[in-house]
């Protein structure tokens, strides 16, 4: 790359670092860390949560099903997170709030000793987590092959300093810096796509290529659904990417918890939902293209990258990996907090008694040290990414069929038409998903479809099921539902009182 497109990258992590170090001021406690006090507006929230969703996975493994099989990656990708968090605005994001709120809750898991009981609590903590570090592992490798395209720089090496970077803003700052620089990521995301989109418009032949391109492209690349992604595959992403945007993604129910009111959090909810409905449609517009423009390209997956250090100027460069950057860092880092949040909120005080009594001081030490952990170990995997099967299998086949089992228990629990379902079917349905996974996986080798879509109907079935043949009720299983599904005014925040969850 030239000297400009490396001034525009240094200068962006140097922007990052800065607005993480000015969000520093502003945490004094873990609460703040974790769900930024309660204090973030919607519109910040809203991007926010848009923006911590997705990663450079977009530009390498999606770029890659866009190039080969065209738009329907588009549909199973992202208009099913749409989908899902508008389904999420009216049925999850205000339960979220008011278990912050009400209960005090700082960690999406936390509420789950007393729903359940602690070894389901343990049980998805552990396997979550775990999986996570998987899941950051192949975003990690995403960056690293557009750095190996656009510089030639190695991928060990690219690992290591957009992780460096990462860490220390998201370490320092807490759930504010991530929020933050999530907006100032899309500021300058927003910028690079427009920038890519004019230039493909250029070499198109002007902008009536928005409407006349379609027709050019190769068979097929114009259906929603194909032989390989059908549209029961479609539907089951639906459900899928309800439960992980609403909560499964531990770091998206932050979202919702950090607004100050549950009117706030709805809305921040619809903001993302509409962006992920429309903004995907501006950032894979030069994908679709891409086979118009360099035909007969042999690593699908490198086809954005190719795109744009072939059509793009010294400077601009730098401005579209920035903003490829963006995508990257704001999941990672915002994993990275809700993962420290369930580490230190949820499986070390159920480890070490004593942690219980930690200060604020205390709490908010262990949190910096656990993301510097957690984020140094993602790195690490990222270097094994090729040998576990590439990232498009990772993001695929792994956390897609394994979110189910994970977050129907989270998610579901707080509904009241589940209040039946306790800690028997939120195990079992746990443990059954992943059983099944295994099952399809290594013993049958199922297809994709069927690999993603038999673990989360299993989970649910067995959940729902156990629930209705064999139901367990509790009273302080009842006090939190009961609490999480009863509006008062516009929820006000009553954690101040010093109202928290019971181990």
């Amino acid at each position: 790359m030239h000297a400009l497109d490396w001034t525009m990258v240094c200068a962006y992590f140097a922007l990052m670092i800065v607005i993480g170090w000015w969000s520093h001021k502003r945490v004094s406690d873990v609460k703040d860390f974790f769900t930024a006090g309660g204090r973030m507006p919607w519109w910040l929230a809203g991007i926010s949560h848009h923006m911590s969703g997705y990663s450079a996975v977009l530009f390498v493994a999606y770029a890659g099903v866009a190039y080969t099989s065209g738009v329907t990656v588009y549909f199973w990708g992202f208009a099913s997170i749409g989908i899902g968090v508008g389904i999420g605005s009216w049925l999850f994001a205000a339960r979220w709030n008011r278990l912050r709120s009400k209960l005090g809750v700082a960690s999406p898991l936390e509420y789950l000793a007393k729903r359940y009981n602690v070894p389901t609590q343990q049980a998805l903590a552990w396997s979550g987590s775990l999986l996570k570090i998987f899941d950051i592992a192949a975003k990690w490798f995403a960056v690293a092959t557009l750095l190996h395209v656009f510089a030639g720089l190695d991928y060990n090496l690219g690992i290591l300093i957009t992780g460096a970077v990462t860490l220390v803003y998201c370490t320092i700052g807490g759930l504010w810096a991530d929020a933050l620089t999530d907006f100032g990521q899309f500021v300058i995301q927003a910028i690079a796509a427009v920038v890519m989109i004019v230039v493909v418009l250029g070499k198109l032949g002007g902008i009536s290529a928005l409407w006349t391109m379609w027709d050019k492209l190769p068979e097929g690349h114009v259906d929603p659904v194909t032989s390989k992604y059908t549209t029961i595959f479609l539907l089951v992403y639906v459900l899928v990417k309800t439960l992980e945007y609403n909560g499964g993604m531990w770091n998206l129910a932050q979202r919702y918890m950090a607004a100050p009111t549950t009117q706030e959090a709805k809305r921040g909810a619809r903001l993302s939902s509409a962006l992920y409905l429309l903004w995907p449609l501006v950032l894979m517009f030069p994908m679709f293209a891409a086979p118009l423009l360099i035909p007969g390209v042999k690593d699908p997956t490198q086809s954005y990258a190719i795109m744009t250090t072939t059509f793009l100027p010294p400077g601009l460069i730098g401005l579209v990996l920035a903003g490829i950057f963006s995508h990257t860092m704001a999941m990672v880092s915002s994993d990275a907090n809700a993962i420290s949040a369930v580490i230190t909120r949820d499986m070390i005080p159920a480890m070490f008694r004593r942690t219980r009594q930690w200060t604020d001081v205390q709490g908010l030490k262990a949190a910096r040290i656990t993301t510097v952990i957690f984020v140094a170990l993602t790195m690490l995997v990222a270097t094994q990414a090729q040998n576990l099967g590439g990232v498009l299998q990772i993001v695929v086949n792994w956390v897609a069929a394994l979110m189910g089992p994970i977050s129907i228990p989270l998610l579901l629990g707080m509904l009241p038409w589940f209040r039946k379902c306790g800690p028997r079917a939120a195990l079992i349905s746990w443990a059954g998903g992943l059983i099944d996974y295994a099952l399809v996986y290594y013993v049958f080798k199922a297809n994709q479809t069927v690999l993603v879509a038999t673990p989360i109907l299993v989970s649910l079935a067995l959940y729902v099921g156990l629930g209705l043949l064999a139901p367990e009720r509790s009273a302080a299983a009842d006090e939190i539902v009961d609490t999480v599904n009863t509006a008062d005014g516009d929820d006000v925040d009553r954690t101040q009182e010093g109202t928290t969850v019971p181990a």
